[in-house]
Parts: C-alpha cells; structure tokens; sequence
C-alpha cells in the first residue's frame, strides 16, 4: 500500500485547514485510515482514525470538535478538516493505513501543519 497525503501548510490561530491522503496498491488490506501528528519533543499522536467498517471514528481529546475527519472507502481515500487551529496543533501530520486488526501498515511522507499565533 502507498500513501499520498497533501494539504497542510501555514495558518493563522483560529484559522482552518485540510489533509487529504490517497491509498493505492494492495488497498484491500485497509481496515482503516487516519493521521498522526509528531511535533520534536513531543510523543507521536493520533489525531483521528476513520474505519472503513461502520465509518467509525476517533479521535484524540485534543482535537474533537474541532477536527472531523471523513473519507471514501471506493476511492481509498481520506481528508481531515481542521478548524480553530491552535499552534499546540503545528506538527508533521502523517496519514496512515491500518489492517482490519489496527496495525498500521505504511505511513504516508508527512505534511507539515504550522498554526502561528
């Protein structure tokens, strides 16, 4: 499986913004698809998972309400949209795939989110 995530970029607090992440390859290993973000010195987090299974989703405390994430299981695809960005939300934000037993399979190439404030 491949990833190609694009989006992110540089935005004002408060300010809104999307990730869209395509899978290609051996696509019918996808259970489920979603982002994690790392910033230096900080632990890895995910952000939001949607499953394929149900449209089930999480999310991290830290970004409900505020991040929705959807996607399109016939497309393999799926985006995230921010809004009232925070700058704890700057970070490297990677999209990736899971199998149907949550293990992640590939990660994408990361996009880097910077809310300034």
């Amino acid at each position: 499986v491949q990833l190609q995530a694009s989006g992110g970029g540089l935005v004002q607090a408060g300010g809104s913004l999307s990730l869209s992440c395509a899978a290609s390859g051996r696509t019918f290993k996808i259970g489920s698809m979603g982002w994690f973000r790392h910033d230096p010195g900080k632990e890895r987090e995910w952000v939001a998972v949607l499953m394929w299974n149900g449209a089930r989703t999480y999310y991290a405390d830290s970004v409900k309400g505020r991040f929705t994430i959807s996607g399109d299981s016939a497309k393999n695809t799926v985006y995230l949209q921010m809004i009232s960005l925070k700058p704890a939300d700057t970070a490297v934000y990677y999209c990736a795939a899971q199998d149907g037993a949550g293990t992640v399979i590939t990660e994408g190439q990361g996009t880097l989110v910077t809310v300034s404030s």
